[in-house]
């Protein structure tokens, strides 16, 4: 069991409760429907709309944790503010065209697909500031609206049916929820990801054990709602994760607001958080859609037929995809690194060796820093979280750790 940092001391009995709360926590999903990209799971969020500290009752880092397994808001509507800044550099828009075809969406255009399909929509939230907003009625009612300048992007869930419209093209996606009803958004994108700071707290609730660090920090008001702060921070040596904070509504045990801060210090990596919220029922008009007048209508089974997409993010020839057969986790906790080897010895693929990314890679080597050690040589891609080594030999290893960490696997690997 992850030891919960408190001034209680936790009896047997507690820390069963303890666990049986966290699975139950990292289980539970508000049943806000969106969607996006794998690569979220990366992206793990300033400030906002913060004011004062209230004066609560004191809770243990376990009866934290408890309220939130125990929070079951199936109603709510509100205002969400996502900051990511990852460190990248800027390509223009470029990084989340990479980010749409590693995950096989399609873009717009008569023969890419649907510019409505939220799984090369949403790929947007992996940069940059947006404001989105929410509702949720149950599990078979909820929209999500990103706001972008002069236009709108809304995905909308309703029954069977799950709509996303782009309001800048015209353009509608449909798709039937043949799957899970609390998570529909699985049966668009084959992807899960999170966009709310309840979705962000249950991964960060899963990557508890006993490398982790649990405790209360605090109180604070967020979208001028009493709140207790839960800090989450790894105690091994290595990750680039500082710590997580995770906002907890007083009253109804919801995750207000998610930030991740890096260790190298500096702004929030992620910050995730209501700016307005209300836990009334959303009016049922909410979820109504109808196609509007001469918009184009893609259904989701035609979407797939066109863009001719084998295996997720690349052709059945290999690549990518095919190398990810073989992944492997080495290390445990915060400190896990995923390997995998992409079958492309040569490091980046370029046009002349076959690869997917055409010239690319080699534009993309500029921004890596060059590393040798046991295992050869190879290029390591940093951001302010996740960084990757891709060796000459056309090996991966992956993960929310140092560029030394990485080379240390490869080596160890070797």
């Amino acid at each position: 069991m992850a030891p919960i940092d408190s001034d209680d001391n936790t009896t047997a009995g507690e820390g069963e409760e303890l666990r049986a709360g966290r699975r139950k926590a990292a289980r539970y999903v508000v049943p806000v429907a969106v969607m996006g990209v794998a690569a979220a799971t990366i992206g793990l969020v300033p400030a906002l709309a913060d004011s004062g500290d209230p004066d609560l009752p004191k809770v243990t880092a376990e009866q934290l944790i408890e309220k939130i397994a125990k929070s079951d808001v199936q109603q709510l509507s509100g205002t969400v503010r996502i900051n990511t800044d990852l460190g990248l550099p800027d390509l223009g828009g470029l990084e989340s065209g990479l980010m749409s075809g590693m995950s096989g969406g399609p873009g717009s255009g008569d023969d890419e697909g649907s510019a409505a399909d939220p799984s090369a929509k949403l790929t947007e939230l992996v940069s940059g500031s947006h404001t989105l907003r929410v509702a949720a009625d149950g599990p078979d009612r909820q929209k999500l609206s990103l706001l972008e300048n002069a236009a709108e992007y809304s995905l909308i869930h309703n029954g069977k049916d799950v709509w996303g419209y782009d309001s800048r093209s015209n353009e509608v996606y449909h798709s039937t929820a043949a799957g899970s009803a609390e998570r529909p958004e699985k049966d668009v994108s084959g992807q899960d990801v999170p966009a709310t700071p309840k979705d962000f707290a249950d991964q960060a609730l899963k990557a508890v054990d006993d490398t982790t660090s649990v405790t209360v920090g605090g109180t604070a008001q967020v979208a001028g709602r009493d709140a207790y702060r839960l800090v989450v921070e790894p105690k091994q040596d290595g990750s680039t994760v500082g710590a997580i904070t995770v906002a907890v509504d007083a009253e109804t045990g919801t995750p207000l607001k998610f930030t991740l801060t890096p260790a190298s210090g500096g702004a929030a990596v992620v910050d995730v958080g209501f700016t307005k919220v209300s836990f009334a029922k959303p009016d049922a008009s909410t979820f109504d859609f109808t196609p509007p007048e001469g918009a184009k209508v893609t259904e989701a089974d035609e979407a797939g037929e066109r863009a001719k997409v084998p295996e997720r993010g690349r052709g059945a020839e290999g690549g990518l995809a095919k190398g990810m057969d073989g992944l492997e986790v080495i290390g445990e906790g915060w400190n896990a690194i995923a390997a995998f080897d992409t079958g492309a010895g040569g490091g980046l693929p370029t046009a002349s060796a076959g690869g997917d990314l055409g010239d690319l890679g080699g534009f993309l080597g500029s921004f890596g820093d060059q590393v040798k050690g046991d295992f050869g040589s190879g290029t390591v891609f940093k951001t302010r979280l996740v960084n990757a080594l891709i060796t000459d030999d056309g090996k991966v290893y992956a993960g929310a750790v140092t560029k030394d960490a990485l080379v240390k696997a490869a080596d160890a690997a070797k």
